[in-house]
């Protein structure tokens, strides 16, 4: 084994600090990609808060890694509720994931509307309610809010797919 690999053995939160600065990075590539005219109502405009996440990312990850590097150890999970002897709960974590994915294949044909139907309600099946008419409506019902919510509160319309004109 290698010298770097022995010194870097257990020091895997350098892998966080890896990934939070390639985030900081494209999030400054795309800002830095963002062409919007000067405005003088407006001399800020909008790549100023992606440089800041940007910088923040990045900072986060240098400081990280010169911890980790400095010999800091992340905490092994101390919860009453955790045993860590046990391996992934698989019955729970492929139908969750799997309303995640249903929800991202159906939201621009279906619509908002009905994919997060389908999210709220695989996420809640997946996660062992077994009320299935309560648990529908409330799924329809966070659906319509958020949408709304979007739409009336932020400005923000999200596709509504097959209920186009209904909604």
């Amino acid at each position: 084994m290698s010298s770097l690999a022995t010194s870097l053995k257990g020091r895997s939160e350098l892998g966080v600090a890896l990934l939070l600065g390639a985030a900081g990075v494209v999030v400054f590539l795309d800002a830095n990609g963002l062409v919007t005219p000067y405005s003088k109502s407006d001399p800020v405009g909008p790549k100023t808060v992606p440089f800041i996440v940007a910088a923040l990312l990045i900072v986060c990850a240098v400081m990280l890694a010169i911890n980790v590097l400095r010999g800091g150890k992340g905490e092994a999970e101390g919860g009453e509720d955790v045993d860590l002897s046990h391996p992934a709960d698989w019955k729970t974590v492929l139908p969750l994931a799997g309303a995640f994915v249903l929800n991202i294949l159906l939201i621009d044909w279906a619509g908002w509307v009905i994919s997060g139907t389908v999210l709220f309600w695989g996420s809640v099946l997946a996660l062992g309610s077994r009320h299935y008419i309560r648990d529908g409506i409330i799924s329809v019902a966070l659906s319509l809010l958020t949408f709304y919510g979007f739409y009336l509160g932020l400005g923000i319309a999200l596709p509504a797919g097959l209920l186009e004109g209904i909604l």
